[in-house]
């Protein structure tokens, strides 16, 4: 049987703020104890299926290209969502890809941030599911057997009260996120499981199912694939035709409605990473209950999470009780544990207020490498470039600013205007407003230099581009 994972990395985990960004969410940060970022445990997970299908934003496509080239895996597709839709439609057109492959296809869904401890127990439960939908057009969730009144999550209520027993049980209903009051019922009935988000079915199931429920999710995404286009590693999906689909999730489109639900129980160390307490659940404790990520000292601190991600600083705390600190270069976070669900208004003010801190680090990723920004100020800006051994940043121009690029370590290919040079370590060149200009680093280790801006403005979109390895307009 062969089955193909279908990993969504569409989510921009506003609620682990400042650490997951819009343009650097928490799929893409090691955020467990592990040395793999959430993205990359989960396809690790599934490595013994067929390649994955990965649905993603397209901003983050080059990130995410990267960090699964890093363990080896080479998606079937990489499908770029021209704007978020929610999961039904981003389903959809995995549903379709995956039939592209194989009309006959199974795929299992799974969101990009969510992990799981136990593995075994997740590929048993995985192992059931599959065989199951093999046999027939029912569409499989997993539910996760409750250890506590969770108010955070929405319930599946079962036909059966052993909530330890395996495999598919029928759904009586989907229920939203309860009271504490109706959460300790759930618990103690012995029906109810949280809803995961997580699917097994045939890609032609839950299609036939999404056209009977909402067929205009079909057809827009249909044609949207149809449209679709490579562009080096990636299918853009064509973006007129996917603004016009309706805007749902599965579990509203099509879970909740269909009458051939079935839910496979999973007890297997669950967490959706909701927030920052749910972090520190996690993780390894000292004898203290504190947990700690980074360079740390603790004296005296208890209960606390201690998320220090910044290289050059060290933290150290002194007395905390039930805290959630989390350090990083341009932020700093310091919220009670029963408050940190309201990370999520701190980021609707942050955007308000028209500043950035929502949506870049001050160390900001690119396809050739990335920028750090050390200092600015009215009229200049300093950076630390790196740039990746072979790569190359577009051929610009700025309107606004000159440049003055030094070289730190590394070799650089500088082409300013029509003249291309050679600089090594410690020789810099300066590029004036108004002249065309290329880095390039034909080196085989990382090229580092300093970039020293002034002018008038020195906003990024001041970048007018002629030639771009990455295709980048």
């Amino acid at each position: 049987m062969q089955v193909i994972p279908v990993i969504l990395s569409g989510g921009s985990g506003t609620r682990l703020w400042p650490l997951s960004r819009k343009h650097y969410p928490k799929q893409f940060h090691r955020l467990t104890d592990g040395k793999h970022t959430l993205l990359q445990e989960t396809a690790l997970r599934v490595r013994h299926l067929l390649p994955p299908i990965v649905v993603c934003n397209e901003d983050h496509r080059f990130m995410l290209a990267e960090q699964m080239q890093s363990v080896g895996i080479k998606p079937a597709a990489i499908l770029l969502e021209p704007e978020a839709k929610n999961t039904a439609p981003a389903i959809a057109i995995a549903a379709i890809k995956a039939m592209q492959i194989n009309p006959q296809a199974i795929i299992a869904v799974f969101p990009a941030d969510h992990v799981i401890r136990d593995e075994n127990a997740f590929q048993k439960a995985l192992d059931i599911a599959a065989q199951f939908a093999a046999t027939g057009d029912e569409l499989i969730t997993f539910g996760i057997v409750p250890t506590h009144p969770e108010t955070g999550y929405g319930y599946i209520e079962t036909t059966d009260q052993d909530s330890t027993k395996p495999g598919p049980r029928a759904v009586v209903c989907f229920t939203e996120k309860p009271s504490i009051e109706t959460a300790e019922q759930y618990l103690s009935s012995g029906k109810h499981l949280w809803n995961s988000g997580m699917f097994v079915f045939k890609a032609a199931a839950y299609l036939d199912a999404l056209q009977h429920t909402t067929p205009a999710i079909v057809e827009h995404c249909q044609g949207a694939m149809r449209a679709a286009r490579g562009d080096l590693d990636f299918i853009r999906v064509d973006a007129r035709a996917f603004a016009a689909c309706p805007s749902d999730s599965i579990d509203y489109a099509v879970m909740e409605k269909a009458d051939n639900v079935r839910v496979v129980p999973l007890d297997a160390g669950w967490s959706d990473i909701g927030g920052w307490r749910a972090i520190w659940e996690i993780l390894e404790k000292d004898s203290s209950h504190t947990a700690s990520i980074g360079d740390v000292i603790n004296i005296n601190t208890h209960n606390t999470l201690v998320h220090n991600d910044n290289k050059n600083k060290l933290v150290v705390t002194i007395g905390l009780d039930d805290l959630v600190v989390v350090d990083t270069k341009n932020a700093l976070l310091v919220a009670h544990k029963d408050q940190v669900q309201e990370v999520k208004k701190v980021v609707d003010e942050i955007a308000n207020c028209k500043r950035e801190e929502h949506l870049f680090h001050r160390e900001v990723h690119r396809p050739w490498g990335s920028y750090d920004s050390i200092d600015n100020g009215q009229r200049y800006q300093v950076k630390r470039i790196t740039v990746k051994p072979g790569a190359s940043l577009s051929l610009q121009m700025h309107h606004h600013r000159a440049e003055h690029w030094v070289v730190v370590s590394g070799t650089a290919v500088v082409q300013v205007g029509e003249k291309e040079s050679l600089l090594t370590e410690n020789q810099s060149v300066y590029i004036p407003i108004g002249v065309t200009h290329r880095l390039t680093n034909p080196g085989k280790v990382a090229l580092e230099l300093i970039e020293v801006q002034s002018g008038s403005y020195l906003g990024e979109d001041d970048i007018v581009r002629f030639e771009d390895t990455f295709g980048r307009v």
